[in-house]
């Protein structure tokens, strides 16, 4: 008797919709470990964050969702980023994409999920005409720093933030 083949997983990056926030913010909750969605409370703030970023051109919540072959366009998260879109004059007026929130759910690190991610961001982000793409990672976070460094970002400047 021989064993059932196992779908294929396709991977897609879309924009998050609505019914994936609890899965988006489940990533961003814990980078260490794994959170159940269904534990996560969507609080009104993180509604009208959500509508905001959802209702604003400049603006995309992505999320890599990941599906069995043949099953539908949902899929079940394992990525999210957010990309802005900005406006700029240097670079000839080109836009620039700044991502941010970068995460790859925990137990599933080491795959190639975050350079899939990552580079569909990129592609998408050239596509829309943007110069070029920034970031900005913790100091403390060295192996993203190397993960950066692979996909060809280089540290060109320092950052700086005050909170308010």
């Amino acid at each position: 008797m021989s064993a059932e083949p196992v779908p294929a997983r396709v991977l897609t990056l879309r924009p998050a919709t609505r019914t994936d926030l609890p899965a988006v913010l489940a990533l961003l909750a814990d980078e260490e470990r794994v959170v159940d969605p269904v534990t996560v409370t969507v609080t009104e703030a993180y509604e009208r964050a959500f509508a905001a970023i959802d209702a604003d051109p400049r603006n995309e919540m992505l999320v890599l969702a990941e599906n069995a072959d043949g099953e539908g366009a949902g899929g079940t998260v394992v990525g999210c980023l957010q990309a802005t879109y900005i406006p700029g004059l240097g670079k000839g007026g080109a836009e620039r994409a700044l991502i941010e929130a970068v995460r790859i759910r925990a137990d599933r690190r080491g795959g190639g999920l975050g350079r899939t991610l990552m580079e569909r961001a990129i592609a998408r982000a050239r596509a829309r005409g943007c110069a070029l793409v920034q970031l900005t990672s913790n100091k403390q976070r060295e192996d993203a720093h190397r993960f950066y460094a692979g996909l060809g970002f280089v540290r060109s400047h320092d950052g700086f933030k005050l909170g308010l």
